[in-house]
């Protein structure tokens, strides 16, 4: 798909603008809101910079991606323009090189691109920061992950089979965003732990869906943290044989607020998780050989008992807080060391 390219639909309905997306091998499968000059030009209003400006140069296809092509693409996702900011900041992020997008797009890794979103611009746009906020019912929360992807279909070329090499895939390649609760967060913003100190920010990660961690029994921090570490000590996933791979590790505010209760920072609990999310040097050997990808002081640990950390830097393992009441919080996995998250402000 082009910016300059113009269709001239006659007939502007959902059933017709569907057929035809399928039909030319765009889209993501889901009906899309038509791109109109009307409702682009309302898209673009939200945003204070020039349209031409380039985000992103977005792999495979190694298209360009403007800031009226994104607007584009927001539209289609059906994004209300008060988070059209984030999917520029979005943008921006998946545009630097430690994101190192060509290799997100062309894995066969399983990898989506999450978005987080945090500070002033949760409130002003209506992200969905608690019950359910990775999950459908919020119209922020849905779309914007939607446009991201979108972008990454439209301007990249990254479609199943050809620039995507994705074995499986995952649902959260459709729609991957979710926000911090800060007002429920006992710690500061988790931007603010990333050099970031803006109102708003987003940031973006290549990482794996999910994966839960219910704890509704223990009244302490060791306990909850301890099921969230045996979480990150699972083989199957890229961070177990990448040791300085990121982790995201999302509280619900209860746990968060456990931990606060007794004294525990942010810093702590990567602390704690850093020294429990551990395997042996044998069952590395065992499962990955010589293919392991360590730093220097890890490799030179050989002793076949020695307890070897996940990730070989607690400020790799990043901690914040969002959701509601219910005492489930996640462990989120990411492709691994050749792909590092990023923060940015967002411009509103």
């Amino acid at each position: 798909m082009n910016e300059s390219e113009l269709i001239d639909l006659v007939d502007e309905s959902p059933e017709r603008l569907y057929g035809l997306f399928a039909d030319s091998g765009w889209g993501d499968g889901l009906p899309v809101v038509a791109p109109t000059e009307q409702r682009v030009d309302a898209m673009l209003s939200a945003h204070p910079g020039s349209p031409d400006e380039i985000l992103a140069v977005v792999p495979p296809r190694s298209g360009a991606c403007t800031v009226r092509m994104a607007a584009i693409n927001a539209v289609m996702a059906g994004c209300p323009p008060e988070v059209f900011p984030v999917v520029v900041a979005a943008m921006r992020g998946l545009g630097r090189p430690e994101f190192n997008l060509r290799g997100v797009q062309a894995t066969t890794h399983s990898v989506a691109i999450m978005v987080g979103v945090h500070g002033r611009v949760v409130d002003q746009a209506g992200y969905n920061a608690g019950f359910g906020t990775f999950g459908p019912g919020n119209r922020a929360n849905a779309t914007t992950g939607r446009a991201v992807r979108l972008i990454l279909l439209h301007v990249g070329g990254g479609r199943p089979g050809d620039g995507d090499a994705s074995t499986q895939g995952q649902p959260a390649k459709y729609t991957y965003c979710f926000a911090e609760n800060a007002p429920a967060s006992p710690w500061p913003l988790y931007p603010q732990c990333r050099g970031v100190d803006a109102p708003s920010a987003v940031t973006v990660a290549g990482v794996e869906g999910p994966h839960n961690i219910h704890d509704m029994w223990s009244t302490h921090p060791a306990p909850i943290l301890t099921k969230v570490a045996s979480v990150m000590t699972t083989l199957g996933s890229n961070n177990a044989v990448m040791s300085e791979s990121e982790f995201f590790i999302v509280l619900c505010p209860e746990h968060a607020q456990q931990a606060a209760a007794e004294g525990w920072s942010r810093e702590d609990v990567q602390l704690f998780l850093h020294q429990k999310a551990r395997q042996s040097r044998a069952v590395k050997q065992q499962h990955f050989g010589s293919v392991g990808m360590e730093p220097p002081w890890m490799r030179s640990i050989d002793e076949p008992d020695a307890m070897l950390p996940m990730t070989g830097r607690p400020e790799d393992i990043r901690v914040m807080v969002s959701g509601g009441p219910g005492k489930h919080s996640c462990v989120i996995p990411s492709w691994g060391s050749i792909s590092r998250s990023v923060t940015l402000p967002v411009d509103s």
